[in-house]
């Protein structure tokens, strides 16, 4: 495995990190406990130290499961990544979208991030965690009713506390960053980007790389698109979110396919699966310091660990973008 600092900190993480989101079942239709917990240790095994979870995948549930999983590792041997600022269990702040529980049951979504708010959620995600320090701990997703300089004000009390190491965002644009900033130095922004969904290519990377501020990937794979399993009339679960995304139109499915074909012939000289290039390439990607990848079971996150054993040349590279640009998403 390979690993690598975020910004200009000491906090060094596993370029391919485990992303925690499906463990929680909310918006995945579902998921198999134990499969999840074997899949994080399996993961650690592989050299895939660090696990991103969140308070609201599963409310509560996922961090719960990375608790259990993380159980009698030693704590300088793992890194935790969670978040702040969404709220199912209180109505302050905006509402984000409306959603049911793992149970079927109605919920509402708030992004919230108010300091009192900020510092009861870290409380509670310690003890879901069973841990007494958060690694990076990182908003989920910007709170329009409050300053962001008083969350960050509370994000660097928790810091000063001892209860988290590094301070990190999400979802932020460089002008948020740069207020963040102002209260506390920032580690990472966790935003997603695949090779389907490159928005952040013009801002955001741009500014990153010149701020010296870590950019981990979320949804590398674009939620199993770009494995190249999926294929046209594709069926989700009930309380799959994926149903209603674009990229898994039947059009879009097709388009990527077709690259994925392209490049097939450069996956297999190198005896690897189309994800595993497909994190490599990611990993690669100018400004892109971490790829954060879920897997529901221990094979699937042995397989994720997997790619960082590909190398690629900067021929192969080129020969993947070209292929890329090619490649247009409708919807």
């Amino acid at each position: 495995m390979e690993y690598r600092k975020l910004g200009e900190t000491d906090l060094a993480v596993s370029a391919i990190t485990f992303g925690a989101w499906a463990a929680g079942g909310w918006m995945w239709g579902g998921n198999d406990d134990d499969a999840a917990i074997e899949a994080m240790k399996t993961a650690h095994d592989m050299g895939v130290t660090s696990i991103d979870t969140a308070p609201i995948y599963g409310q509560g549930k996922s961090e719960e499961l990375v608790g259990k999983a993380i159980k009698g590792i030693a704590r300088d041997k793992v890194q935790i990544l969670t978040k702040y600022g969404m709220r199912w269990d209180d109505n302050k702040g905006t509402l984000a979208f409306k959603s049911k529980d793992n149970d079927g049951k109605d919920i509402d979504i708030y992004k919230y991030a108010g300091k009192e708010s900020v510092i009861s959620e870290c409380e509670n995600s310690l003890k879901r965690l069973g841990t007494d320090y958060i690694d990076l701990y990182q908003i989920h997703w910007h709170d329009m009713t409050t300053p962001i300089e008083e969350t960050m004000e509370a994000v660097l009390r928790l810091k000063e506390q001892g209860k988290i190491r590094e301070a990190g965002v999400c979802n932020y644009t460089a002008e948020q960053m740069l207020t963040a900033e102002t209260v506390i130095k920032l580690a990472s922004n966790q935003v997603p980007f695949s090779m389907v969904n490159r928005g952040i290519e013009d801002e955001l990377i741009p500014h990153c790389i010149a701020a010296r501020k870590s950019i981990l990937a979320y949804s590398p794979l674009e939620r199993g698109l770009l494995t190249g399993k999926m294929q046209p009339g594709q069926k989700f679960g009930e309380g799959d979110h994926r149903a209603s995304v674009k990229y898994f139109k039947d059009e879009n499915i097709k388009r990527t396919n077709d690259f994925l074909t392209r490049i097939k012939p450069l996956a297999d000289e190198k005896n690897a699966t189309l994800g595993q290039l497909v994190i490599r390439w990611t990993i690669e990607h100018p400004g892109i310091t971490i790829a954060l990848v879920g897997a529901r079971n221990a094979e699937q996150a042995k397989q994720n660990a997997k790619a960082i054993e590909v190398k690629l040349s900067g021929e192969e590279i080129e020969f993947i973008n070209t292929q890329l640009n090619d490649l247009q998403i409708v919807g």
